[in-house]
């Protein structure tokens, strides 16, 4: 019983408190370094067009084909090309847009099981938390391209599909590349969800899936080319976004 007023005595708990909100400060302190570190490098270029899709497809995959030819494609139209930075479908899509010459924009992650940046970047940053990695990439796009990937694809996909359901972020053109790949899940989306009403019907209308890379540019295209240092997110009001412009 002496042993639990101890524990429980005022001073105790407030040093507890104390070290508690320290510990909150300093992880805070760490969340805003990576965000404004973001911010820098995110300001520095127009909003181009952001690639999703998985590290593990190799050079001889057809979606590593296809991302590479899109990259080329967008820097052929004066677009930035932005992705996590990584191999596979990331690497591609660098690739194109480096190898013709264009902007080439690379968000790394620090893991545990290193993720080397690829070779075919103008422009990189590495951040420490996944959120705000996030965050830049999808600041930095006009237009959201995904490729085939695993469950950071669909971490990635799902994040920014739910903040354009909800209206917390502009509803701009969102491409699922591949049909073979993406429409099982359009599919339960249709024949699961739907009918529950945990979505709407029309909530599907927010993605396109195709496989023609040619609609992508030409979405890329119409949005035209923002000013360095403006963005869609700036002054949004969620009022003004409700219907999708691809």
């Amino acid at each position: 019983m002496q042993e639990k007023k101890v524990k429980d005595s005022p001073i105790i708990q407030e040093n507890l408190l104390a070290e508690l909100e320290s510990a909150d400060y300093d992880r805070a302190q760490a969340y805003a370094k990576d965000l404004l570190a973001g911010l820098k490098i995110v300001r520095t270029f127009p909003q181009g067009v952001t690639v999703f899709g998985s590290a593990r497809l190799k050079e001889t995959n057809k979606y590593y084909k296809q991302a590479r030819k899109l990259g080329e494609l967008l820097a052929e139209n004066g677009h930035t090309v932005i992705t996590g930075g990584g191999p596979g479908i990331m690497e591609a899509a660098n690739r194109g847009a480096f190898e013709y010459g264009g902007r080439s924009i690379g968000l790394n992650i620090t893991l545990s099981d290193e993720q080397h940046p690829n070779p075919y970047l103008t422009d990189m940053l590495k951040f420490e938390y996944f959120f705000a990695r996030k965050v830049m990439l999808a600041m930095s796009a006009k237009v959201y391209v995904f490729f085939p990937g695993g469950f950071g694809t669909m971490d990635e996909f799902s994040e920014i599909l739910i903040l354009m359901q909800e209206g917390k972020m502009p509803v701009m053109p969102m491409f699922l590349i591949g049909k073979s790949f993406w429409r099982p899940l359009d599919r339960f989306y249709a024949s699961k969800m739907v009918p529950l009403k945990t979505i709407r019907s029309q909530d599907r209308k927010i993605y396109k899936i195709t496989d023609n890379i040619e609609e992508i540019v030409a979405a890329a295209n119409k949005i035209g080319h923002p000013k360095v240092k403006t963005n869609y997110y700036d002054g949004f009001a969620a009022a003004q976004h409700k219907s999708s412009i691809i």
